[in-house]
């Protein structure tokens, strides 16, 4: 008897078959490792850029409100100044009367 196995030929056959496969294997898992780490990559860097637009976003949203809020205030003025009460009372402010007004001044007012 001899001490080789019996069908050694078809183990062989068998073991050409499988180094082919483990090759295709080895090429296809290489490929979904590569395309991981690539999707991995781009995932974190969207991630950054969404971060860094959001905080952006945010700091000019605070400005659309501050802006829209100094917009309120110049309308409100705006409508005041139609007034012409106001405007009368603005003028006596800084020191003009109507002609026919005369100023009354209080002395000792200021000491």
């Amino acid at each position: 008897m001899s001490r080789t196995p019996r069908g050694t030929k078809k183990s062989a056959a068998n073991q050409g078959k499988s180094a082919g496969a483990r090759r295709r294997l080895m090429i296809w898992l290489t490929f979904v490792t590569c395309f991981t780490i690539w999707a991995g990559y781009t995932f974190l860097m969207q991630n950054g850029q969404i971060s860094d637009k959001s905080s952006h976003l945010a700091a000019q949203q605070t400005s659309k409100q501050e802006t829209k809020q100094q917009l309120e205030q110049l309308k409100y003025e705006v409508s005041r100044l139609k007034d012409p009460e106001y405007i009368g009372q603005l003028a006596r402010k800084k020191g003009y009367y109507l002609p026919e007004e005369t100023p009354i001044q209080v002395e000792g007012a200021g000491n």
